[in-house]
């Protein structure tokens, strides 16, 4: 899991291990049970951890199902602060995306691929995946210009769609080198898609 710096304190370090080890024995459990059918009181059990240390780092059994798309879009938003707001606006969230990607670690790409087939089999948890999908194109929005703004909300909306075809054509194989090449080919097509004819 990549992290903005070691954690300076002892508790730190020990919080950042329990999240890490919450996170990814929650995508094995619910990757070999199935999320709907797992409940949380066994990925409790399989870390010993307490209800009220899972709840001091995850909101829900969705939240920690979620750690890796939360932890690409929460880096995205940084990476996205970091950068100059020059030019195409697509190219400026195709950068900041493949930044982004360039920075996951590899537990990250083994963790993604996992977490999106997760979502793909529990009707809860792609609700919980969609509303996070929202608030995070409503924050790129205010980083960007106007929110209220119908050409970049559209805009938006259309990076977010170039970025799942992207993955629609990473997922089968999953090889980590291969993702950002995946997101550069799907967003050169953006535009010429929206040319299309019948």
């Amino acid at each position: 899991m990549t992290t903005s710096g070691e954690p300076s304190t002892l508790r730190e370090r020990k919080k950042l291990r329990t999240r890490q080890a919450l996170a990814e024995t929650a995508i094995s459990l619910f990757g070999e049970h199935g999320f709907d059918a797992t409940p949380l009181d066994a990925l409790l059990d399989e870390v010993e951890v307490s209800r009220r240390t899972f709840f001091r780092n995850y909101r829900s059994k969705e939240d920690v199902a979620l750690t890796a798309v939360k932890q690409l879009w929460s880096d995205f938003l940084v990476t996205l602060d970091e950068t100059g707001k020059s030019g195409s606006l697509v190219d400026v969230f195709r950068d900041a995306l493949l930044t982004t990607l360039d920075r996951m670690d590899d537990d990250w790409y083994q963790r993604f691929p996992a977490t999106l087939r997760l979502v793909d089999q529990s009707a809860s948890l792609n609700g919980h995946s969609l509303r996070h999908c929202a608030e995070i194109q409503t924050e790129v929005a205010h980083r960007l210009g106007d929110p209220r703004d119908l050409e970049l909300r559209m805009l938006i909306e259309f990076c977010v769609a170039t970025w799942r075809c992207a993955l629609d054509e990473w997922l089968p194989e999953c090889a980590p080198g291969e993702l950002p090449g995946h997101v550069r080919r799907a967003f050169s097509a953006m535009h010429d898609s929206l040319l299309l004819r019948a």
